[in-house]
């Protein structure tokens, strides 16, 4: 996630924080001072990185047991409404989602539980209505927090977690594209719902959960669709076979002029065998211009991009180019010249494509570019 920065790397995942989460810390830290000086500053802040601690718990409670059918998370950023683990899929098995869904909810319990029972927070309405205040007891705000994030995350607003344990209860009886769809109308139906309630309340965070539950509700509506649809088709249905590629000795005046004189924003270097070296994006070509100059080799700003085979189903390359960085997926024939490649921009145009009139699958005879002279 752009504008985070990584903090460290626990159990294989690394926690990034996002720059609004600083923000939130000298907001909290300013609006203490001048409740109660400079110990309610610090006891405001101690209490929100205690908060963020319990949310970095709920969220290894998704990656830990996420991890148990096979599913990695590779970072989890903060940010001033939570923390977003970002998985590389969720389970399919409605069974396994619900399990993996209700896990952070019940690390909250249990952390809630534990201060309660054995450390003695005393936890009443008045703990639960004045979690913001410093005159109430440190480990009694600690745990009504606890109590209410693990409540609030049930909420069946799709993609929180009580979303997605409706979505794994409605595949049940529909397919997941269905189910997501179902699921996504509920969250952003309710996240109507938040916006209209945080307007009349005044409440500018309620209205950030609003956009964010809706926004993230669309999205994964919208990923749902794209790897239904990539199953039943292959690489070759969408990828770019138009292309100039650009020779091992071009530099960064070469792709320049290239860029000024084609439709591309991204060109694959290959060796004179046709075998794919890298891609120079747009960005890198650019940022190479103004820092060293047009006479830059076009090998020193490339990045590295994984291949996969011409005849290789879609939904595999969507999930290369979606679990890494990497701006594109080089597709190779037998020999492993370069046939093509997919970006993020083509594949969405393919689903607008099937979202007109869908796309019959076809075969194509990958002849290769055209070799660099």
């Amino acid at each position: 996630m752009s504008w985070s920065f990584p903090i460290a790397r626990i159990f294989g995942s690394e926690i990034r924080i996002h720059v609004t989460f600083l923000l939130l810390l000298a907001w909290i830290g300013i609006a203490y001072y001048q409740q109660g000086g400079a110990p309610a500053a610090v006891e405001g802040i101690l209490f929100i990185l205690a908060l963020f601690a319990c949310v970095v718990a709920h969220e290894f409670g998704h990656v830990l047991t996420a991890r148990r059918y096979g599913i990695r998370t590779p970072d989890i950023t903060l940010l001033p409404i939570g923390g977003v683990a970002r998985l590389e899929r969720m389970p399919e098995r409605p069974g396994q989602e619900i399990v993996v869904a209700l896990a952070g909810p019940a690390v909250n319990v249990a952390i809630a539980v534990v201060l309660i029972l054995i450390l003695g927070a005393r936890v009443d309405l008045a703990a639960m209505e004045q979690i913001e205040s410093p005159s109430v007891d440190f480990m009694a705000r600690l745990a009504a927090v606890n109590i209410f994030i693990a409540l609030f995350n049930l909420i069946p607003a799709f993609p929180m977690d009580g979303g997605r344990v409706l979505r794994a209860l409605l595949a049940l009886r529909y397919s997941r594209t269905e189910a997501t769809n179902m699921a996504a109308r509920v969250g952003q139906a309710l996240a109507f719902v938040f916006g209209f309630v945080g307007l009349i309340a005044g409440n500018p965070l309620l209205i950030f959960i609003a956009i964010f539950v809706y926004l993230a509700a669309t999205a994964e509506a919208q990923t749902t669709s794209l790897v239904d649809v990539s199953r039943s088709l292959g690489v070759a249905d969408a990828m770019i076979t138009q292309f100039q590629p650009l020779g091992p000795g071009a530099t960064i005046g070469d792709a320049a002029e290239q860029l000024l004189h084609t439709t591309q924003h991204e060109f694959p270097i290959v060796d004179g065998a046709g075998r794919i070296r890298g891609l120079l994006t747009r960005t890198a070509m650019i940022h190479a211009l103004n820092k060293t100059g047009p006479g830059t080799p076009a090998l020193e700003a490339m990045v590295e991009v994984p291949s996969v085979p011409l005849h290789s189903r879609l939904d595999g390359a969507i999930e290369r180019l979606q679990g890494g960085a990497a701006p594109a997926v080089a597709v190779v024939d037998a020999e492993g010249r370069l046939a093509g490649y997919l970006t993020p921009e083509n594949i969405g145009e393919l689903m607008m494509i099937q979202a007109a009139g869908g796309l019959k699958k076809r075969v194509r005879r990958a002849t290769g570019p055209l070799l660099p002279q």
